[in-house]
């Protein structure tokens, strides 16, 4: 008998197989929505926020006659403000400015390095206690969320007066302000909070003496001529491709752009601006190369019919918070007229 050769094999065996893994599945994971450079949405429904913007402390001080510190609004809801106080006149209360951020209703913070820096120069130029409000976000927290935040600080403001003892943050910032001389401000969407959380029943000893709304991000239905027509740089703040990403991120599922929400010379809109007999007088402020300009102006013909006091600012030369983003050749002119717009503002509605 032939014995096997070394290394045969005496017992028949299967073929070997190779197993070639599955490719993963990224479609949870794919991006579904993207303003690029700030947020993106994914399908699992996991938000990425990009750091666009240096975040500072309250401690980092652009102004040195300014000092500003942090306050807890809601624990529970992540509602706080960052609160800037002239260090000079002492001896004198200032009117106190009531402010919310822009950036679409889904990006931003008070801690954003454009806002300190801008609010901190607001406060010592325009002589007023300047409280810089955060709300939720979108997509987390679709609209009316942040609106709701808006009344919830102007609430917050509103329980601050008379109240005896050391102040929230301990500073002593409240002894600084003059609450009969309270004015709301925001820009883009936080001037879309200003307007809707400025409830028409605000009275003495915090009642509201004026809105400052700069460059509010409205939108509608409707195209209006300089979002179709107006062209935008890369160095542009809002286009209109990222105007329609934000209000896709953040109005209610199923809501369109004709609702109050977005909307305020909607049907409904229009209804609650002429009911609303004790609207304080409103600075608007526009920027001429805004997509958003046509928009405003609308707004203030609105306003205009309604026989609301308004008072319209136009800037020239310039686009989507400039005042924050210093983004055109023109921006610190421009930011400066602005301040000076709004201390006059203050100063003539606090009479």
């Amino acid at each position: 008998m032939r014995r096997p050769k070394t290394g045969s094999l005496l017992l028949d065996r299967p073929p070997l197989l190779t197993v070639i893994p599955a490719p993963p599945d990224h479609s949870s994971t794919a991006v579904i929505e993207e303003i690029p450079g700030l947020i993106k949405l994914h399908r699992n429904g996991h938000v990425e926020r990009l750091p666009a913007m240096p975040e500072v402390p309250s401690t980092y001080s652009p102004e040195p006659g300014v000092v500003s510190g942090d306050v807890t609004i809601n624990p529970s809801a992540g509602l706080w403000a960052r609160i800037y106080v002239p260090r000079y006149p002492a001896r004198h209360q200032l009117p106190v400015l009531l402010y919310f951020h822009g950036g679409g209703f889904c990006v931003g913070s008070p801690a954003w390095r454009c806002y300190h820096n801008f609010l901190a120069r607001l406060a010592g130029t325009a002589a007023c206690v300047v409280v810089s409000a955060r709300y939720r976000l979108a997509p987390e927290h679709r609209l009316p969320a942040a609106y709701e935040d808006g009344v919830a600080a102007l609430a917050w403001l509103r329980q601050q007066v008379g109240r005896a003892g050391a102040d929230p943050g301990g500073w002593g910032w409240r002894t600084r302000c003059d609450f009969g001389r309270v004015f709301v401000a925001g820009d883009s969407a936080g001037a879309a909070i200003a307007y809707s959380a400025t409830a028409p029943d605000i009275t003495p000893p915090a009642r509201v003496r004026g809105l400052i709304l700069i460059q509010p991000f409205f939108s509608g239905e409707a195209r209006t001529s300089s979002e179709r027509n107006m062209a935008q740089s890369a160095k542009s703040a809002l286009t209109l491709a990222a105007a329609d990403c934000y209000w896709r991120l953040s109005l209610p599922t199923g809501t369109n752009r004709d609702s109050i929400w977005c909307n305020p010379i909607c049907d409904e809109g229009l209804k609650k601006m002429e009911s609303w007999k004790k609207m304080p007088p409103v600075l608007l402020c526009v920027a001429e190369m805004d997509i958003l300009r046509d928009r405003n102006l609308e707004f203030c013909r609105a306003l205009n019919r309604a026989g609301k006091r308004v008072e319209l600012q136009m800037y020239g030369g310039v686009g989507h918070a400039f005042q924050v983003l210093q983004n055109y050749s023109l921006s610190q002119i421009r930011t400066t007229e602005l301040i000076s717009d709004v201390k006059d503002f203050m100063s003539s509605s606090s009479r």
